[in-house]
């Protein structure tokens, strides 16, 4: 039902001049396209001494650059419809784009034995001067497409044949979507004896097939849609044949038991659309740039921390009896069993590998070492050779053991969907951790909290995301929290 198409002109509301939606997409696109050319031109007369004759070298790195940043927005979805709407994602891909344009460039002057040929004092210039052109300019013009969609500018006017529950739920969802670019103008149905309602939800049943005829003749209606149960295959058919008639859009909105799923995307397989219920999160060139991040990531971590880690094994040796690690069995994507690694915080003798009980404050198993290990989170640190065995990732849903409770219940009792949180693989640090929701989850709300917290990171996933989340880590571990 995403009325954000491109290619649709359509009548704004109220008399208002209407705006097609692609020649907003296309000023944007021109104005980025013009800002690498012109960062290069501020970069080039601010640091480049005026006796360089090399111009015309860099005028040709500038144009090649335009071209490659055009090619590559449009490949990571900058100029996407959703994109011109949320400056969250609008920003994402415009610094990827920016960034991949920049390693573009530098691996080109390697290959072609050119890079001795250009200042890198320019090349720096130019880039931080780009990069700023254009997030300033995407900011802009976010505000300014969203400023028009709330004017109406980009609106169709659109009719529901059907007032029966499948237009009242139709209706529902259109008017609780604020992605959608449409103007309900009311309800036509042929059942004007009392069988329908006269309204749903303040939009009114204007009269039966012929009326919506002579309205959209009149030039009122730039689509339908048409809400009747798909097993009335006979009355779908007559309505539908009457309707092909006229210059509209007409659509068939989802059958009463399809809008469980009404925000699926459907897609075509072959030439039979589809609906798809899930797809499977981080995959793809996603799951590369996934896998990469944290075995690069791991390796640095490791070569950083190497030291400070033989410091806090000795210091476990010196405070307590017993090995320096502790591996407990934990389970990862897919619901996979594997053992976890951690720095012993228990007195070995007391430690639980099954019918595990979360550490509380005070707990009398927890060594003295181990209470600031835990209060640092310092103790989840050989979790990093999890990372580069392959079992966990730096960033995400944190692993728990099977046996674990919420509240005196097992997690998966709490929630039945629990195990959505195994969609992906589980991290050493996370989104519901450093938002707070860390530590005993001695309630259910807390574990719920926590399982909203792990589903908002599949969903919403990037790199960006990721590194974000590292950041607060950082401050989460100077400043800790619910931790014990």
């Amino acid at each position: 039902m995403n009325e954000l198409n491109p290619r649709t002109v359509v009548a704004a509301p109220s008399g208002k001049t209407a705006i097609p939606l692609d020649a907003v997409i296309l000023t944007v696109r021109t104005v980025e396209f013009a800002l690498v050319i012109i960062s290069g031109m501020i970069a080039s007369s601010v640091l480049m001494p005026p006796t360089v004759e090399s111009g015309p070298v860099y005028s040709r790195i500038v144009f090649v650059a335009a071209v490659a940043f055009a090619v590559l927005a449009e490949t990571v979805g900058s100029y996407d419809i959703e994109a011109q709407f949320s400056l969250r994602q609008a920003w994402q891909r415009v610094a990827t784009a920016w960034v991949t344009t920049t390693l573009f460039l530098v691996t080109l002057g390697f290959l072609l034995k050119a890079s001795d040929q250009v200042s890198r004092e320019w090349a720096f210039g130019w880039f931080m001067t780009g990069g700023a052109l254009l997030l300033s300019s995407r900011l802009a013009m976010t505000i300014w497409v969203r400023r028009l969609k709330r004017q109406g500018i980009f609106n169709q006017r659109v009719a529901i044949f059907g007032a029966g529950p499948q237009g009242a739920r139709l209706a529902n969802y259109i008017l609780t979507t604020d992605k959608l670019t449409i103007t309900l103008v009311g309800f036509y149905d042929d059942r004007l004896d009392g069988r329908v309602p006269t309204s749903h939800h303040g939009i009114p049943v204007h009269g039966n097939l012929t009326a919506l005829m002579a309205a959209i003749r009149g030039g009122g209606i730039d689509q339908v849609i048409v809400a009747l149960p798909w097993s009335a295959e006979a009355r779908l058919q007559a309505v539908v044949g009457r309707l092909a008639l006229t210059p509209v859009r007409i659509r068939l909105a989802p059958d009463l038991a399809s809008f469980v799923f009404a925000r699926r995307p459907v897609v075509l397989l072959g030439d039979m659309p589809v609906m798809t219920l899930f797809e499977r999160p981080i995959s793809g060139v996603d799951a590369w740039v996934k896998a990469a991040e944290d075995r690069v990531l791991a390796v640095l971590s490791l070569a950083v921390l190497g030291l400070p880690m033989l410091l806090i094994a000795l210091a476990i040796r010196l405070d307590s009896p017993g090995p320096v690690f502790f591996r407990q069995a934990r389970e990862g994507f897919n619901n996979r069993p594997f053992r976890v690694y951690k720095f012993r915080t228990m007195y070995h003798n007391r430690a639980q590998d099954t019918e595990i009980v979360q550490a509380s404050r005070r707990d009398s198993r927890v060594t003295r070492v181990g209470a600031l290990l835990r209060r640092t989170s310092l103790d989840e640190l050989p979790q990093l050779m999890n990372v580069l065995g392959g079992d966990m990732s730096v960033v995400g849903p944190r692993p728990h053991a099977a046996s674990t409770r919420a509240g005196g219940r097992l997690f998966s009792d709490v929630l039945s969907s629990y195990a959505a949180r195994h969609k992906v693989k589980p991290g050493i640090t996370g989104w519901a951790q450093v938002c707070g929701w860390r530590g005993q989850t001695d309630t259910e709300e807390k574990l719920i909290k926590r399982f909203e917290h792990d589903l908002y990171y599949i969903e919403n996933w990037s790199i960006w995301f990721d590194f974000y989340v590292l950041c607060r880590t950082v401050v989460a571990v100077i400043l800790p929290r619910n931790a014990f």
